[in-house]
């Protein structure tokens, strides 16, 4: 029954996404105002069928349904109910049926939030979003199906993934990185529909920076959870491994970030168009090629899937999309001429775009290296390994050169900068920086890159404080008609000034925490009888002896040990290894001690119980809870910048049905500007 119902539910949903596609695509070509309301219907329907399955199959994992190929794969009655609703997303065929209620909800979110807007161009939008639902309905449907049934039909099943009951943060961090990835899904189709009327006006560039910033927002946050899952599940003492599934997540990161610098220029200076779209463009194209790399089991990672069959329809549709992106910029690039040009290298234009080019450079260095194996293999039958030290030695440089560019970016002004006025502003947050440098070093602090990040985060600390401090001025005179709009759009500019700036504070301390928790970290292993101490740093660590219990979908055996940190303080803490009853090899479970300053780790490699022994890994890691820390900070800068001004879009719309005379009646946009910000 829930087979049959799930399946039933994704075929309706790939027949919705299929229509949809066709009328959206084709009615907008046409400029057929008729064609949206069709599409809106198509959208509810498509997503209320990819939610309905995900419903149904969350059912059948809740109910034991042994008789679904996908619960018979990761379900087990020993589950506990929280585990059974998460492990949804633990395996391909549910991950990728996770993937299309999400892409639904992303569609059907950005129909409503401008579904007064001008028909045609939803209609292209939406049925380019569709088209991309078409791919992801039919792999549910076809190679990955999970809806498959099973005969004879198991009692029990294994569970899912040790890993991935291991620890809260599955929760949460595979629904983080999805809305990331799908996320990037709207910002394809806006700039899709604009290249395809070949209007490319200002307007279509507000939604499509602000749902850009949605996605990014999601995939940061996915991506530090990930780093924290890495942290406290997998025992091995780090967060970042350069692994290729990481390095999956981390490249549409870079392009997206480069992105929303880029549009600054865009919309400051009507510069750096066909760029800006190349980015966005890129970006998606990235967060399929992550799905590929995450999905096929190409690489093998611990966050990866098994080997599947669905790798060859991801590399048509990879082909497919690139073809379709690199047509367009070339039917289209005509039209996205510059309208001027850089007046002076001393300009924050200037920066921005030495930015964009740093944060490609290291894309490209980051998908080299992750890719050079496989190309390696298929080319020469040799199976090459790119490690960490290529990885650090070709994007620290650019890393350092980024933090600089985030702090003499938004001192220099736009066009053409007085030096004499930069000196004075930049001499204060320079000796910010060579303060901090000569602390470190009278701390006893070495190494050329670390005490370089430090400098800079100072330096672009009280640049950026400075900034947030100034006051939004506005100096209009109120005879000009459009000065209400141009009051609240001011407003609108100065709220996404502030958030991004938040962002960047954010950014300053994911850099200083991972400078001094990669450069500084402390680290000893060592085998201890009960009683005895392990030492590292300031701390003694006192193996006290075993304990052991019973969870309802494991066993444990835990270490209780003393910890006696520098001033003084005891505490206790307990490393551990879980048992899972169809694996063979414990998953172990570190225990961190975590302070603002640093972070004592504890890793559990062995035990004798009958000798009374226990092996310990041991590290301390300064400053590394700031990467977490920076959550709120991205978060609150990121909500601040893309909240919606509805005012002023009220008064834009005013405008727009107000035209002046001898006006096109249609405006040359790709998106109405109902929509900026």
């Amino acid at each position: 029954m829930n087979s049959t119902l799930g399946y039933g539910l994704v075929l309706c949903g790939l027949a919705f996404a299929s229509f949809g596609a066709l009328v959206g695509l084709v009615g907008g070509m046409r400029r057929d105002d008729a064609a949206f309301p069709w599409v809106m219907r198509c959208v509810w329907g498509f997503f209320l069928c990819m939610l309905g399955a995900n419903v149904v199959m969350e059912w059948a994992l809740l109910t034991n349904d042994f008789s679904v190929a996908y619960v018979a794969q990761v379900g087990s009655r020993a589950t506990p109910t929280v585990y059974k609703i998460v492990s949804l997303w633990s395996a391909l065929e549910g991950s990728i049926l996770f993937w299309g209620v999400i892409m639904g909800g992303y569609v059907l979110a950005f129909a409503l939030v401008h579904r007064n807007e001008h028909g045609r161009y939803m209609s292209l939008a939406l049925g380019t979003m569709l088209a991309v639902g078409v791919f992801f309905t039919f792999l549910i449907a076809g190679p990955a199906n999970p809806f498959h049934t099973v005969s004879p039909v198991p009692t029990d099943g294994p569970g899912p993934n040790a890993l991935l009951q291991n620890h809260y943060l599955m929760i949460i961090h595979p629904p983080m990185l999805y809305l990331g990835y799908v996320g990037m899904t709207v910002p394809f189709g806006i700039a899709v529909a604009a290249l395809l009327r070949g209007q490319m006006g200002d307007a279509w560039m507000a939604p499509l920076r602000r749902w850009t910033l949605v996605a990014w927002l999601f995939l940061s946050v996915g991506i530090i959870l990930g780093s924290w899952w890495a942290y406290a599940v997998l025992g091995w003492g780090g967060y970042w491994a350069w692994d290729p599934v990481e390095n999956a997540s981390f490249l549409p990161w870079l392009t997206a970030t480069a992105f929303m610098h880029s549009t600054l220029v865009h919309e400051r200076k009507k510069m750096l168009k066909l760029w800006t779209l190349s980015l966005v463009l890129g970006s998606f194209v990235l967060t399929i090629l992550g799905t590929f790399m995450t999905r096929s089991g190409i690489f093998n990672s611990v966050h990866s899937f098994t080997q599947s069959d669905i790798g060859p329809t991801f590399l048509v549709f990879i082909a497919v999309l690139m073809f379709v992106c690199i047509a367009l910029l070339s039917v289209r690039g005509h039209l996205l001429v510059a309208e001027s040009d850089i007046k002076s290298m001393l300009s924050r234009e200037t920066t921005i775009l030495v930015n964009n080019l740093v944060f490609v450079a290291i894309t490209f260095t980051v998908l080299l290296g992750t890719l050079y194996p496989l190309i390696s293999e298929s080319v020469r039958g040799i199976r090459v390994s790119v490690g960490e030290p290529y990885f650090n030695k070709m994007a620290v440089p650019g890393g350092v050169m980024v933090l600089f560019l985030m702090g003499v970016g938004p001192m220099l002004p736009w066009g053409s900068a007085d030096p004499k006025l930069v000196r004075e502003r930049f001499w204060v947050p320079a000796a910010v920086g060579a303060v901090v440098v000569g602390a470190c070093l009278l701390a006893g602090l070495r190494g050329f890159y670390p005490l370089l990040t430090f400098g800079l985060a100072g330096f672009v600390t009280v640049i950026t404080l400075r900034e947030l401090a100034l006051p939004v001025k506005v100096r209009m005179s109120e005879k000009n008609e459009g000065f209400v709009t141009a009051l609240l759009g001011s407003a609108a500019k100065a709220r996404r000034r502030f958030g991004g700036y938040i962002v960047h504070l954010g950014i300053v301390m994911i850099f200083v925490s991972v400078a001094a928790s990669s450069a500084f970290v402390t680290h000893t292993s060592g085998t201890v009888r009960i009683g005895e101490t392990l030492k590292i740093g300031g701390y003694q660590v006192k193996y006290l002896g075993l304990t052991s219990g019973q969870e309802p979908h494991r066993s444990f055996v835990a270490t209780r040990v003393q910890v006696t940190a520098p001033n003084g303080d005891v505490s206790e803490m307990a490393p551990r290894m879980n048992y899972y009853e169809r694996m063979t090899d414990p998953v172990g479970t570190p225990a961190v001690r975590e302070t603002a300053k640093e972070d004592l780790y504890l890793s559990l490699m062995a035990f004798s119980e009958d000798r009374g022994t226990a092996s310990f890994n041991a590290w301390i890691f300064p400053l590394v809870g700031w990467i977490w820390w920076s959550i709120p900070l991205l978060v609150l800068g990121t909500l601040i910048a893309v909240w919606p001004a509805r005012r002023a879009r009220a008064a834009a719309k005013e405008q727009e049905q107000t035209p002046a005379a001898g006006a096109s009646p249609e405006p040359n946009v790709g998106i109405h500007p109902g929509g900026a910000a």
